[in-house]
């Protein structure tokens, strides 16, 4: 007997139909002896309802009072979910009890829609699945020290589910989505993307931070401190598959590089259309100019990702950064009415319409060229690199966005992703 974590996310919830299909699969895992414990998100499009309602009522909820009651609000659509899902498997005649993140508690910390959890009281999850209960407990959320409720930001049902599991020390988490795994990149840009088998942890975690759709970044991050087994796996197969065909079945997150994987020099291409791209021009070029700038930034809780320094001319220089898109007029507002008038900038100016696309792949350690391939294959194509940014196993690049599926379907043949696995 194994204690397994399932994972389903909004589509996989989207109606009663499938909610009962959910509910068959997951009795079917407790029939066969296992522990079960579900982790739903709210159903598909349930959440943006919710923040829609909200926003018709204050359209700019950025004070931290606000940001509590958004949290209020988004955090019933997983609320609603749990229940349904116990019902569901009640009537099939499984022992099934839901819970809300406060009442495990799940704990975390106060940045109301971007929380962090901190602990996990797993006692009360344990005595039900003792007494033979399936556990369904709420995603997406959790309880503060004040005894708030907060949420953890879009994604974060993925996250809730591997940190269960890691503190439940699972023997696997299973990610039920509405893909059959993860692949080379997305197949609605490349048809002929393939299906990875295996991947490791390394590659996810950088695919999900630069971009890819198939896990939140976080929940990667969880899975690789704790050791997470994590596999990603289609909930639109039919419920009653064979429970070790389905073992076996979609993308396994492995810890170990075996010898296939050497032999990709790239193994994902992932890309990002929600950055926008903002410029600091002609600050001091001295000591402390990019904390001056990004220390602002960072105490406004807002994530930046590539950043760029000219070479100064004349004791000037520029300053470019990327920022999610959402956060893009926060930050011109933050930079032109306290960061420029503060440092001596001359103006602050943006773009929205970029995006950045990037190669993935742990044989980018052990071959050269990898990235002088990726600027060929993009010159010939006529698309202009703004920005580069990299690490042992990634090359990032910032373009403007109308060229993004052209580079994507460019690189995707330019290292043979579109060729078949070696047998």
């Amino acid at each position: 007997m194994a204690l397994i974590v399932h994972k389903y996310g909004g589509t996989s919830m989207g109606s009663t139909e499938r909610i009962r299909s959910v509910a068959q699969r997951v009795a079917k895992w407790a029939r066969a002896g296992h522990q079960i414990v579900v982790v739903p998100s709210a159903m598909s499009g349930e959440t943006n309802r919710l923040l829609g309602l909200a926003k018709e009522l204050m359209p700019q909820a950025d004070s931290a009072e606000a940001q509590r009651e958004l949290d209020m609000i988004a955090a019933t659509g997983e609320q609603v979910s749990v229940g349904l899902l116990a019902l569901a498997l009640q009537a099939q005649g499984q022992g099934a009890v839901s819970y809300t993140g406060w009442q495990v508690p799940v704990k975390t910390d106060s940045a109301y829609t971007k929380a962090r959890i901190q602990s996990i009281d797993d006692a009360r999850i344990r005595a039900d699945l003792d007494a033979g209960r399936v556990v369904i407990v709420t995603g997406f959320q959790g309880i503060d020290s004040q005894g708030h409720i907060t949420t953890l930001g879009r994604g974060g049902s993925d996250t809730s589910a591997v940190a269960v599991a890691a503190a439940m020390k699972a023997d696997e988490c299973l990610i039920y989505t509405d893909v059959d795994g993860v692949y080379t990149t997305d197949p609605r840009i490349v048809p002929e993307a393939r299906r990875l088998a295996t991947i490791s942890f390394e590659e996810m975690l950088e695919m999900a931070s630069l971009g890819s759709k198939v896990l939140q970044i976080r929940s990667v991050e969880f899975a690789g401190k704790y050791r997470v087994p994590m596999r990603v796996l289609s909930s639109f197969t039919p419920w009653d598959i064979d429970i070790a065909e389905e073992a076996r079945s979609g993308t396994l997150i492995t810890f170990e590089e075996d010898e296939k994987m050497e032999q990709a020099v790239v193994s994902g291409i992932a890309f990002n259309r929600d950055e926008a791209k903002v410029t600091v021009l002609g600050v001091p070029d001295r000591p402390g100019i990019a904390y001056s700038i990004l220390g602002a930034v960072a105490e406004a809780n807002i994530d930046v990702d590539v950043i760029i320094q000219n070479v100064s001319h004349d004791g000037k220089t520029d300053f470019s950064f990327t920022v999610h898109r959402n956060d893009y007029h926060r930050v011109l507002d933050l930079l032109n009415n306290k960061v420029a008038p503060s440092t001596g900038a001359a103006s602050v100016t943006g773009d929205p319409k970029i995006c950045k696309v990037s190669i993935v792949g742990i044989g980018m350690k052990s071959h050269v060229g990898v990235a002088a391939r990726m600027f060929r294959t993009l010159s010939e194509e006529g698309i202009n690199i703004q920005m580069i940014s990299t690490s042992e196993i990634k090359t990032s690049v910032v373009i403007d966005e109308k060229y993004m599926e052209l580079a994507v379907r460019a690189l995707h043949k330019a290292f043979d992703l579109d060729a078949p696995l070696p047998a």
